[in-house]
């Protein structure tokens, strides 16, 4: 099946910046949106940013500003790019992807990698 796997995580300290990048393997007709999601300690998963197909992008308030998320899809990746990082942005951060194949649409999860932002 189709594996999305992130990488870029680790632990920075506040004002830097990482950039976290996710790419899609498997049996894949084509990838429509795709995501960056991000859960802290003790809350719910939050999205971060989504960009579709045809590049169009949107982010969560919280990130406006600071994060750019990108994608290459010769590649099958989506980046997300974090400037200007804070302690409260340290959280793991998940992608998903909505996928078309065999006629069907799927939702995907990758299994998350970790950022620490230090102050």
């Amino acid at each position: 099946q189709v594996q999305l796997v992130e990488s870029g995580g680790g632990l920075v300290q506040a004002g830097g910046s990482l950039r976290l990048s996710c790419a899609a393997s498997g049996s894949i007709f084509s990838i429509n949106t795709m995501r960056w999601y991000r859960q802290a300690p003790g809350k719910q998963r939050d999205l971060v940013a989504a960009i579709t197909s045809g590049g169009s992008t949107n982010y969560a308030d919280f990130v406006k500003g600071r994060f750019t998320i990108s994608r290459d899809n010769a590649k099958n990746t989506v980046y997300l790019q974090m400037n200007s990082l804070k302690p409260e942005d340290t959280a793991v951060y998940y992608c998903n992807a909505d996928v078309s194949m065999e006629r069907f649409d799927y939702n995907y999860w990758g299994q998350g990698t970790q950022v620490t932002v230090s102050s």
